[in-house]
């Protein structure tokens, strides 16, 4: 255990850039209230624009503690979102439907993905992202990741394209969803079950009705439960898998963030958590993982990022597409 020496002048080190990466964070959600943009979105963007500041300087440490560490623990406290006994109201078919969804789109993902020019890796950043809650999947798969000289720009990459892709989709799908005359349990589930954000799902579903948007927050929230087990199947596949010591480093059996979600999760289902700690440590992992981007979008290069090329653009298309399709096939089955 380090000496209290230590924890004092390893905080002195990591001040700075978590310091930066703080300020660049409330800049993304204090512009996201006020002109209707997406404070994931922002805070990558201005992140970027001062990357500079996880290149070089007193603010490098910080800025990778914040891209690293603090991004685990904002991953490990949306726990407290799933409730299994809530989930349980939607009725096993509706469960079943959303569940294979996300299941669909990932293996999907990692069939199509070589056509694309990309490898496994992309693939399931990609997909995991599309199929499971955005940003926030993509920086938990990131994290059990083998990492090498191309981790960072396919993370950043992958938030941008599925942040924009939700936005879209927050404005698309309720439109499609009316000209399709679906009831409200029907829009509920095509949106909960497709747009990637929780964020962007909410404001889908409430601009249609109330019963709608409740129930695509339900819906939505069965697609982050799934974010633990998919993590830990991935880890233990990674982890079999002879090449992956040589590519990068070897990743845990089980990571320590999705050991902490899955608790808070059980936790949460049984009634164990009071409501207002759930609201908090639910707004503390919004803005751990703000605070998470910002700092990622410090150690990119714009360029590098951009490089990824059109074919990753098309990837993410095509499994947007594809689990929506998934989900209207469903809905129409079911209802």
């Amino acid at each position: 255990m380090p000496s209290p020496h230590a924890l004092r002048a390893r905080a002195k080190e990591i001040f700075p850039g978590v310091a930066v990466s703080i300020i660049v964070a409330v800049t993304a959600q204090f512009l996201a209230e006020h002109y209707a943009t997406p404070a994931m979105l922002l805070a990558l963007l201005l992140g970027i624009a001062v990357s500079f500041l996880g290149e070089e300087g007193r603010t490098v440490p910080g800025v990778t503690f914040s891209a690293r560490v603090l991004l685990r623990f904002g991953v490990a406290l949306l726990g407290v979102r799933v409730s299994m006994m809530v989930l349980a109201g939607l009725g096993l078919p509706l469960i079943l439907l959303t569940a294979g969804g996300v299941v669909a789109t990932i293996c999907f993902g990692l069939l199509i993905a070589r056509f694309f020019g990309h490898g496994w890796r992309f693939a399931l950043l990609t997909a995991g992202s599309v199929a499971i809650c955005g940003a926030s999947a993509a920086m938990a798969i990131a994290a059990i990741l083998p990492r090498d000289d191309r981790s960072e720009r396919r993370l950043i990459f992958t938030v941008m394209g599925v942040t924009v892709l939700s936005t879209v989709a927050m404005i698309a799908y309720p439109i499609l969803a009316r000209l399709m005359a679906f009831d409200p349990i029907q829009a509920g589930v095509f949106l909960g079950g497709t747009i990637h954000d929780v964020a962007q799902v909410v404001g889908a579903g409430f601009s249609i009705s109330e019963d709608t948007g409740d129930t695509a927050t339900l819906v939505k929230l069965i697609r982050v439960s799934m974010l633990a087990p998919v993590v830990l199947v991935a880890s233990l596949v990674i982890r079999a898998r002879t090449e992956a010591p040589s590519e990068g480093k070897q990743p845990p059996l089980l990571p320590g963030f999705v050991v902490a979600f899955i608790a808070l999760a059980a936790l949460n289902s049984f009634g164990l958590i009071p409501e207002a700690v759930t609201e908090f440590l639910s707004a503390c992992s919004r803005w751990l993982l703000l605070i998470a981007i910002a700092a990622v979008g410090m150690k990119s290069n714009l360029k590098q990022v951009l490089s990824v090329g059109g074919a990753a653009i098309a990837l993410l298309i095509v499994e947007t597409l594809f689990i929506a399709g998934v989900i209207l096939v469903g809905i129409t089955l079911l209802t």
